[in-house]
């Protein structure tokens, strides 16, 4: 590893002691689920791994429930339950120590939080309460009994911890868990010597902290991640109130403050996307802990500048950066801020797709910027290493998008004769037009990133070419351009006629060619004049609908959505949701949903809600529905309607192509592929995941579709995940 870094930089790269360990420098991977869990611990050490490979201090694994009592299912988490447990989150230990790395667990007890759908046990909470967050979730109140074997759990999994080979215990406080609910009078309804002041409610907490430092203490660094500050005002924690007090009461038990925000029902406002929020959001907060403590403090806020990160250790108001989705998007960011190679740095775009996995609840999490990211073990891809080129053959990719911009990219760096080509005078494809939604420009990032090694790449790869600008290419053209593999990515475009997800037929009178209605597309080129009432007919759950919503009501439009489908739903998995139901609040959007249209007339909508025909259903013969006629419709009217209904990949270079397979081998050509939206419309980050495949794979007897990836499954009759070494094999 060379040194070109600035001496700004330097700062970063300072070790610090953390107790009885030393970190070598001041970049720590937070705590963060990754859909790994203990029961693939494959995944679980590669992905900690190549991030210790990329010079990360510390890596931590996602929240490690204590004790069955502390189960999340249908989430993924880890658990450090009993000696399988051990074992298998010994592997992740041995391969973060190999790079110098600390090995970090956060030890979690969700409480009344705690849905344990598949342990079947019932939660203890200081009050008795119902989650807000969990579905029909409630607690049992704990007695002093129950206090003290909570916390002899946290003494044992602290134990665990220290023979797995962990060299940090954290005892979770943040998201409204375990000691947390204790802290919070939100939460915390007692009267006894557990509840009322701050210094009762502090009371487990600081007791926990007492028996794991006992415990643990001499072989390992004692860390306690707390949410200074719930968000909610006087209702819950404030960090000039209760926060401060907690660190004052609680700063010699611990070795490194770990400091976030918010509680769990709305953990958007810490785990932050880019739409609401800037990096370093938490700082307001997170700065009042230095002031109260002696000890190391680290904290999260999405930093993705080392300006900023080198900042806010020089002004005091942390010592330890502390980053989830930047290591992701980026498992190699402190080696490429050492090596001075900051262009070369896939910042995170904040769009959360990295958790709204998670969420959803499976495995594993993506990465809209590292198509690596989650496929380390199961694919073997490194995010820094690639197989050399196969063949000598030349590529041509046509559409320089998501997709076609990331598969010529991973050519290149393959060593293949690449030729990207692309109409429009940038690369990006449709991302060009969608960061320039509101709060949305950091999206840009993906596009910019791409660029900037496609320049580079190009000019190390001789022979290869970026043609931008270029009038479309046809059938013709791609047979007699001379390359002997074409890759198709071409994107896809939203439906002009109103077809849609809930009838898969068009709209009648749905038709953008008209000049009251218009798509994303034809907004974005600024076709047509918009005017004052829109309507926008919805049947996407993604984030189009809400960010064209914001955008017309703050240019002063009056904006009604009839949406199919629950309006923004994905945004629930990527923490965007609270916040953009404020915002549609704010700008006076209206919304009508569980509607649907029926039929367009000039200047008019007609629309029904969906559930009006009727409970009950009779056999009524056939050509008959078997439900009552739908009454409910009603017309609206609107000066523009935008129609969001659904998508269409733009395949037809790729069939009219395939249609002509006769006529390859005479052109020299070998084979055809079709990659991203064009092989259907999906997540920016799935369709840049196609892009690399490919671009990995391109050798294979069947590119078009994937290979096989390596699944880690627990033998019949076996209690644990088998035995024997799990090593990090790359295919290099």
């Amino acid at each position: 590893m060379t040194n070109a870094r600035p001496a700004k930089y330097d700062i970063l790269f300072e070790p610090i002691q953390l107790g009885p360990k030393t970190m070598k420098n001041r970049f720590h991977q937070s705590p963060h689920c990754i859909g790994a869990g203990t029961d693939r611990p494959g995944f679980q050490m590669a992905h900690r791994g190549v991030k210790a490979e990329g010079g990360w201090g510390a890596i931590n694994t996602e929240y490690c429930s204590i004790h069955p009592e502390s189960d999340d299912t249908m989430r993924v988490s880890a658990r450090i339950w009993d000696a399988g447990d051990v074992r298998n989150l010994r592997a992740m230990c041995d391969e973060v120590h190999k790079y110098g790395a600390l090995a970090g667990v956060e030890l979690w007890y969700g409480g009344g939080h705690a849905p344990n759908m598949e342990s079947r046990q019932t939660p203890r909470g200081p009050s008795q309460y119902a989650s807000e967050f969990e579905t029909l979730t409630y607690c049992r109140e704990m007695d002093e009994d129950d206090i003290r074997q909570v916390q002899q759990f946290y003494v044992d999994a602290a134990l665990r911890s220290r023979d797995a080979g962990f060299d940090i215990v954290n005892v979770y406080g943040g998201h409204a868990y375990g000691p947390m609910q204790w802290l919070s009078p939100y939460f915390n309804k007692r009267t006894d010597g557990y509840g009322g002041s701050v210094e009762n409610r502090a009371r487990f907490w600081i007791e926990t902290l007492e028996k794991v430092k006992r415990a643990v203490g001499d072989d390992c660094a004692v860390a306690s991640r707390c949410a200074i500050d719930t968000l909610y005002g006087p209702g819950g924690l404030e960090v000039e109130v209760d926060g401060v007090r907690l660190i004052e009461l609680a700063d010699d038990l611990v070795d490194v403050w770990d400091i976030n925000v918010g509680d769990i029902a709305q953990w958007g406002e810490d785990a932050a996307p880019s739409r609401f929020h800037r990096q370093g959001h938490a700082i307001p907060w997170q700065r009042f802990v230095k002031m109260h403590s002696k000890k190391p403090v680290l904290g999260i806020g999405r930093f993705t500048d080392p300006e900023k990160m080198a900042e806010v250790i020089r002004n005091g108001e942390l010592d330890i950066i502390s980053c989830a989705r930047p290591s992701i998007a980026d498992p190699f960011l402190p080696q490429k801020i050492q090596e001075g190679r900051l262009d070369d740095i896939r910042t995170c775009i904040g769009c959360n797709v990295c958790i709204s996995r998670w969420e959803i609840g499976g495995p594993p999490m993506i990465c809209t910027q590292n198509a690596t990211a989650g496929e380390e073990y199961r694919r073997s891809w490194h995010p820094e290493k690639f197989e050399r080129a196969g063949s000598d053959d030349t590529v041509l990719v046509v559409g320089a998008g998501p997709s076609g911009s990331e598969a010529a990219r991973v050519l290149l760096e393959r060593g293949y004769v690449t030729h990207l080509v692309d109409s429009a005078e940038k690369v990006g494809g449709h991302l060009n037009d969608v960061a320039t939604l509101p709060g949305l420009g950091e999206w840009g990032y993906h596009r910019d990133y791409r660029e900037v090694q496609l320049d580079k790449l190009m000019k190390r790869v001789k022979g290869s070419q970026l043609a931008l600008g270029r009038k479309r290419l046809t059938a013709d053209d791609v047979l007699n351009y001379g390359a002997e593999k074409v890759v198709i990515a071409t994107g896809s475009s939203w439906n002009t006629d109103g077809t849609n997800c809930l009838s898969h037929d068009p709209i009648p009178g749905v038709d953008a060619s008209r000049p009251d209605q218009v798509t994303p597309e034809q907004i974005f080129r600024g076709e047509k004049p918009i005017g004052k009432r829109v309507v926008i007919l919805n049947a996407d759950t993604y984030f189009m609908a809400p960010s064209l919503a914001e955008r017309l009501a703050t240019q002063g439009h009056e904006v009604t959505v009839i949406s199919g489908v629950e309006f923004g739903r994905y945004m629930h998995f990527s923490l965007e949701y609270p916040n953009m139901r404020r915002r549609m609040v704010e700008l006076n959007v209206n919304i009508i949903g569980d509607a649907w249209a029926s039929r367009v007339e000039d200047g008019r909508i007609e629309y029904y809600d969906v559930w009006a025909e009727g409970s009950r259903r009779e056999y009524r013969g056939p050509g008959k529905l078997p439900r009552d006629e739908n009454k409910s419709h009603q017309w609206l009217e609107f000066d523009t309607l935008v129609l969001i209904t659904g998508r269409h990949s733009d395949d037809t270079l790729f069939r009219e192509i395939k249609a002509r397979q006769s006529e390859w081998e005479a052109n020299g050509i070998k084979a055809v592929y079709v990659i991203g939206d064009a092989w259907a419309p999906k997540l920016i980050a799935d369709a840049t995941f196609d892009g690399h495949r490919i671009a990995r794979e391109i050798e294979d007897a069947d590119p078009q579709h994937p290979l096989p990836y390596k699944r880690e499954v627990i033998s019949w009759g076996t209690a644990y995940q088998p035995g024997g070494e799990y090593r990090l094999e790359w295919r290099l």
